[in-house]
């Protein structure tokens, strides 16, 4: 079975003759975009400002920590926020729906339990986000919503829609999916009012930096028990497994690597590997191994700063369209 994403990061043999389906991908989607923004079909319509936060690539650029970012920042400056997340594979036939930390991820799907696990805030899910936003308003009060992902759910209406792009991948080839990573044309990235990279960033950029927490066990969570071990299996169902192998790596540890396909839905004999070593993950593959976890079951938590003056932007750029509404 061939790698797609192995053609991604440079024009192959494969990329080229898949190219001509890129291009019809990009089309539609920049007609899609066009219809909305004429008018031709209907976005909700919210009495509170949106923060939309998403990626014109598919695979990990960091979005969902930023997104746990954002909401701790915006309750500390005053406003009551909602988290709204896709629910993407979450096999539910209600929607949408407030999640909890004990949510089942089978049911809501991982980045939903994730965010309401790591978040103080209300989080709700569902394929339509402008639904899911009434939800938290309505019924939690919420006087700004952050949409998980959605750059591309256009019926959403946008205050300030923000990129997060991969500092080392960014557009990769260039090309529309399936020929390249792209779900729009790169130049949708001059639209959005803030780009933000997960790494070295570039002109017009704003920066953020990924942090390692403190490891914690799945079973303990909360009892802060000092990880010892060096020699691991690092199992890794998200879009990009070799961060967190860096990562890993970066403190001093040796991961036995074991890559699945993003928002693999794992089952306890994915994690057997008849030996000792203990088994280390991500949150967002712990919220779906909690119900069966065992001791020797770790996880590496993360976090993001950005820069200082996103922060600010930010806060600048809600204001000057809140006063912008309010003289309209």
């Amino acid at each position: 079975m061939v790698d797609l994403a192995k053609h991604w990061q440079s024009v192959t043999w494969l990329s080229l003759l898949l190219w001509p389906l890129g291009l019809v991908f990009c089309t539609l989607a920049w007609g899609r975009r066009w219809c909305y923004r004429r008018g031709l079909l209907r976005q909700y319509e919210l009495a509170v400002p949106v923060i939309v936060i998403g990626n014109i690539t598919v695979g990990g650029t960091g979005k969902t920590p930023l997104v746990i970012w954002m909401a701790e920042y915006l309750q500390r400056n005053g406003y009551t926020p909602g988290v709204i997340v896709r629910g993407y594979r979450g096999t539910s036939r209600q929607w949408p729906q407030l999640v909890k930390k004990d949510s089942d991820a089978e049911q809501l799907g991982d980045e939903a339990v994730l965010l309401a696990w790591r978040c103080t805030c209300p989080v709700a899910a569902g394929p339509d986000r402008g639904a899911a936003a009434r939800l938290l308003i309505e019924n939690k009060g919420c006087n700004i919503i952050i949409s998980d992902d959605g750059l591309q759910h256009y019926a959403l209406p946008r205050t300030i829609e923000i990129a997060v792009i991969d500092g080392i991948r960014r557009q990769g080839n260039g090309f529309c999916l399936p020929a390249g990573p792209l779900r729009e044309p790169a130049r949708r990235l001059h639209e959005v009012d803030i780009c933000i990279t997960n790494g070295l960033p570039q002109k017009n950029e704003y920066s953020m930096t990924v942090k390692p927490g403190r490891i914690y066990r799945l079973t303990e969570p909360e009892a802060g028990k000092d990880f010892i071990y060096k020699r691991v299996h690092a199992v890794a169902g998200i879009g990009n497994p070799i961060r967190f192998f860096s990562q890993l790596e970066t403190l001093g540890i040796d991961p036995i690597k074991h890559v699945f396909p993003d928002h693999h839905q794992f089952n306890k004999s994915d994690l057997v590997f008849n030996d000792k070593e203990p088994v280390i993950m991500t949150e967002k593959d712990a919220v779906k191994c909690r119900p069966w976890a065992e001791d020797q079951f770790w996880v590496l938590p993360i976090a993001v700063e950005p820069d200082e003056t996103f922060a600010a932007r930010v806060l600048a750029l809600l204001q000057e369209r809140k006063v912008g509404q309010e003289a309209a």
